[in-house]
């Protein structure tokens, strides 16, 4: 078994969090976090801060292979996309460090850490709470903040519902931190078209892309705002045409299965 892994350079606790990674699936140590279905978080606490710890699913044959010769593993991606972010001064939780197992095979299993990061809401509660408090305000933050990404060139493509973390601050300013990171491209520049396509995942409700397409238009003024109201809405809809078509296909596979 070969183990690589890399530490942030200013951490002091390089021991401790290589034991917990190392044994996060043997031992019962660790407080579980969310519902484990695909990825499985664990909380631990060391030196009065609360450390994530994310165990990445563990590939199929042919990823095994794809991760050790041909692509960075999940972890190792997350590990680095949080280093490049915060350098780029996007939020996301501090990265601590990343751990990946390899055997014969290939990758076998892998870990990211970082700070967890404690937050009132994340986009998801727009969409599904009604009337949530301040919801306009906050979701034309959201947009202002979509719009750094696309000027720094960040194309998120897991920019959906439960990705990104809000926090309030005072006189109802909000902060915005980006977790589920191992999906993402760096760019130059970002088009009207990557940049309009970034939306399609966040949300169905058409009086929501109206909001943002509006607070956009405000900041890139390149096209105007029914142009992009309208692109927005486009990609919307196809996208949840397409998500609604898999998960009928998943149904009918399922159904054969039983």
């Amino acid at each position: 078994m070969t183990i690589k892994c890399k530490f942030s350079e200013t951490l002091k606790n390089t021991k401790e969090i290589l034991v917990l990674m190392y044994n996060f699936n043997s031992s019962d140590d660790g407080v579980l976090f969310g519902n484990g279905e695909r990825n499985k978080i664990k909380l631990f606490e060391l030196n009065e801060k609360t450390i994530n710890i994310k165990s990445f699913k563990i590939p199929n044959l042919i990823n095994k292979v794809v991760y050790k010769y041909f692509r960075k593993s999940k972890a190792k991606r997350s590990f680095e996309f949080a280093t490049t972010l915060l350098e780029k001064g996007i939020g996301t939780p501090q990265p601590i460090a990343f751990l990946e197992n390899y055997n014969w095979l290939g990758l076998r299993d892998s870990y990211y850490a970082s700070e967890h990061l404690v937050t009132e809401l994340t986009y998801r509660e727009l969409i599904e709470v009604p009337n949530y408090p301040d919801s306009e305000n906050i979701l034309r933050q959201f947009t202002r903040f979509t719009f750094k990404l696309h000027e720094k060139g960040i194309e998120f493509l897991d920019h959906s519902p439960g990705n990104t973390l809000i926090k309030k601050g005072p006189n109802n300013q909000y902060e915005f931190f980006l977790v589920d990171l191992n999906r993402m491209n760096f760019h130059t520049t970002m088009s009207f078209e990557q940049r309009m396509n970034n939306f399609r995942r966040l949300t169905p409700q058409k009086e929501m892309i109206e909001v943002m397409s509006n607070e956009y238009a405000k900041l890139y003024t390149v096209k105007t705002e029914s142009q992009i109201f309208e692109k927005m809405w486009e990609d919307t809809i196809n996208f949840q045409e397409q998500f609604a078509k898999k998960q009928r296909l998943k149904k009918r596979l399922k159904f054969w299965k039983s």
